[in-house]
């Protein structure tokens, strides 16, 4: 079956910056090897047989996809701005990813290296101790998930210490497990009615201007939370993600990092960066804390890792990571072998392509672009416009002197946009923000295409909104 792509009716402003030299976007889909689909036909289908538990942001099949652009099984093509949940750094389909796995699968899939190992992950081991920051011996290990990288990243710390105690932030998402959920900051839709949750989890206050939190507000409530609940002595680590992820793409001020970095050498305390969604050029180097200058003690990633393939791990100190006795980590698809070789391709690409440089290239753009599309179209809208090189927010409020979050705006928004061709995904506490994850591998012209997609969606939403 031949997929024309259904074109958009956006009038498209050229690029401003030259082409970068990534790949050339598609004008029309390849030949497709299954019968013609419809949304609605497969959306009944998933109604009778996958759990309402399992949402979906948009109500489209995917039959194919390439770098920045997707296409669903009635032919009408997107703009991915969200990569999969920032999964797709790379972008979809890369071909060196595509190629590494290829090989692989002609030797072989699957052998457990809990029972024969394999060349692969050593050598993903081996690059991602040689990409963390720090200049101290490091050790990996490799999972499937990052609720697992992040569970195991726990147990490590545990084993080192000694200690039973874990401190997060307000805002933070770590996974949906029970144990990762305890360490998630969102009630809604994460933790509603599945507690109780693990014991000796502790939350402290997240740093942040929307809810007049200073830095030193955080650290005063963090110490004065070390004098009456979580007893320094008791807590095996502090877990921070360097950018908030679900919580609103929020960057963690440096000082706080540097402060928390200090307060943790005071007490024996381990620091963990989560990095699955901020890690692998998000914001512009490999890990979001290295713009900071801490070097933390374990460090939990997955994601844009394998340029979609599921593989996750965690970095940290060689004296820490061997905490644990032979046999209590592991996991039967842990480092998968196919997933390991795209892996390094993946890591290859974004070396080989300057993606890390291409990341804040595509930041500074966002940045500018929003606030010149909300004062022309939305003024006084976006309250917000954050991030830290290509992982960039930008938050809508009803007010904006009280900063009135405005999630039925933001969703009106979401939902014009993929009307129109242009695939977005909220965040936030409140529902209220837009998170950029277009794949740094996305030329300027389609980069152009999606923006002028989602101001016209912004101006559609508004009026909508206010007719009632």
């Amino acid at each position: 079956m031949s997929m024309k792509p259904k074109t958009n009716k956006t009038k498209i402003k050229p690029a401003k910056a030259a082409e970068a030299a990534q790949r050339t976007p598609l004008t029309v889909v390849p030949d497709l090897p299954f019968e013609e689909q419809t949304n609605a036909a497969l959306l009944k289908r998933r109604e009778a047989a996958v759990p309402r538990g399992v949402s979906s942001a948009a109500p489209v099949f995917a039959s194919y996809a390439e770098n920045s652009e997707l296409w669903d099984v009635e032919g009408n093509r997107y703009i991915d701005f969200v990569g999969g949940i920032a999964v797709l750094n790379t972008g979809h389909r890369h071909p060196k990813v595509i190629a590494a796995a290829k090989a692989q699968e002609d030797l072989y899939t699957h052998t457990s290296f809990q029972v024969v190992q394999y060349e692969p992950y050593i050598a993903l081991a081996e690059r991602l101790n040689a990409l963390a920051p720090g200049d101290h011996a490091k050790k990996t290990l490799l999972v499937t998930t990052g609720a697992e990288a992040v569970e195991n990243a726990v147990k490590i710390a545990r084993a080192a210490t000694g200690r039973p105690g874990i401190i997060a932030f307000t805002g933070a998402y770590h996974g949906r497990t029970l144990l990762t959920l305890g360490m998630t900051g969102k009630i809604s839709p994460y933790k509603k009615d599945v507690g109780p949750f693990p014991s000796d989890i502790f939350r402290a206050p997240f740093p942040n201007q929307r809810d007049g939190i200073s830095v030193q507000d955080a650290l005063t409530a963090l110490n004065n939370l070390m004098l009456t609940d979580a007893q320094p002595e008791r807590i095996a680590a502090i877990i921070i993600e360097p950018v908030l992820g679900e919580g609103g793409y929020t960057p963690v001020p440096f000082e706080m990092l540097q402060a928390l970095r200090a307060l943790c050498d005071k007490h024996g305390i381990m620091l963990i960066a989560d990095e699955i969604q901020a890690g692998f050029g998000r914001t512009g180097k490999w890990f979001a804390i290295e713009h900071s200058g801490v070097v933390p003690d374990l460090i939990t990633v997955a994601k844009s890792m394998a340029g979609g393939y599921p593989i996750a791990g965690v970095i940290g100190r060689a004296e820490v990571m061997d905490a644990m006795i032979p046999g209590g980590l592991g996991g039967t698809y842990g480092g998968n072998p196919v997933a390991c070789a795209a892996a390094l391709a993946a890591i290859d690409a974004i070396e080989d392509e300057g993606l890390l440089e291409r990341s804040s290239e595509i930041g500074e753009y966002f940045k500018t672009r929003f606030a010149q599309i909300g004062a022309r179209a939305a003024p006084y809208r976006m309250w917000d416009i954050r991030g830290l090189g290509g992982m960039v927010a930008v938050e809508f409020v009803s007010d904006f002197a009280t900063a009135a979050p405005d999630a039925d705006l933001t969703k009106r928004i979401v939902a014009h946009a993929l009307k129109r061709g242009l695939i977005l995904l909220s965040c936030g506490l409140h529902g209220n923000a837009l998170r950029i994850m277009v794949p740094l591998t996305a030329s300027d012209s389609v980069i152009d295409e999606g923006l002028a997609i989602f101001e016209t969606a912004l101006v559609a939403a508004v009026t909508e909104q206010q007719q009632g």
